[in-house]
């Protein structure tokens, strides 16, 4: 989520190519768009392919994200189009846990998302899903106060245990279970488990009310809905991104 903006050099817009196709959302089959199906581990970024994923609301026009090498990079400084950029999975998932690598240019963010919804009624994906940040600890070092805003905290509820994230340039590791029926959330970060909370109940309901999301008609009130990886001012990388329906 965005929080603060740092000028990216203009040297870094040539480290990366636009793929030519824009991602779609897949139409094909409901059964295999909507919902994921089987409890095996299942590959999200597909080679050099936008295959699973499209932009949020399905906007042909959006333009930002590329694909080389088996990784994914949002460049704001290419990106075109009105609204939200951000990346979501056609499939739609409830329970999972998921697995990917991450890395930012200096002063840049994104996050995770989970539970996604895409009626026109929510402008941005962050309306409805909880986030899990992706920031470059460079932002927050030292500010205690904004530590539910560092990497790995969920975003602007609970701040991570420990401040185990690799400065920007760097590949970081995520693996992240959301299980609704456990209600259970748990972030494993560079190895470390550095977070886990509920997921709905009192609890969640107290940690919402103290947010800036505690008047939010629709944040975190699907249990199923898509995954989304997110724009922002920078340059962010995904890579070897799995998941796995539990």
């Amino acid at each position: 989520m965005k929080l603060k903006y740092v000028p990216l050099l203009a040297l870094a817009t040539s480290l990366f190519v636009a793929c030519e196709n824009a991602p779609k959302k897949t139409t094909e089959s409901t059964e295999t768009t909507t919902e994921a199906s089987t409890n095996e581990w299942q590959n999200l970024i597909q080679n050099d392919s936008f295959e699973g994923w499209h932009y949020y609301q399905n906007d042909d026009s959006k333009k930002g994200w590329s694909i080389a090498d088996g990784v994914l990079t949002f460049n704001s400084e290419l990106a075109e189009g009105k609204g939200d950029k951000s990346l979501l999975t056609d499939q739609e998932f409830e329970n999972f846990e998921i697995m990917f690598e991450w890395k930012v240019s200096p002063g840049s963010n994104s996050g995770f998302m989970w539970g996604v919804n895409e009626s026109e009624l929510y402008e941005f994906p962050y309306e409805t899903g909880p986030e899990i940040q992706v920031l470059d600890p460079e932002v927050y070092k030292g500010d205690e106060a904004n530590q539910v805003h560092a990497a790995g905290a969920l975003y602007d509820m609970i701040a991570p245990s420990q401040l185990v994230t690799k400065p920007a340039g760097e590949w970081n590791t995520y693996h992240i279970t959301i299980n609704q029926e456990a209600n259970e959330g748990i972030v494993v970060h560079n190895d470390v488990e550095i977070n886990r909370f509920p997921l709905h109940g009192p609890e969640w309901d107290a940690m919402v009310a103290k947010s800036k999301f505690a008047d939010w008609e629709g944040f975190g009130k699907y249990r199923k809905g898509h995954l989304c990886i997110q724009d922002h001012p920078g340059i962010i990388s995904y890579r070897n991104m799995k998941v796995r329906a539990l």
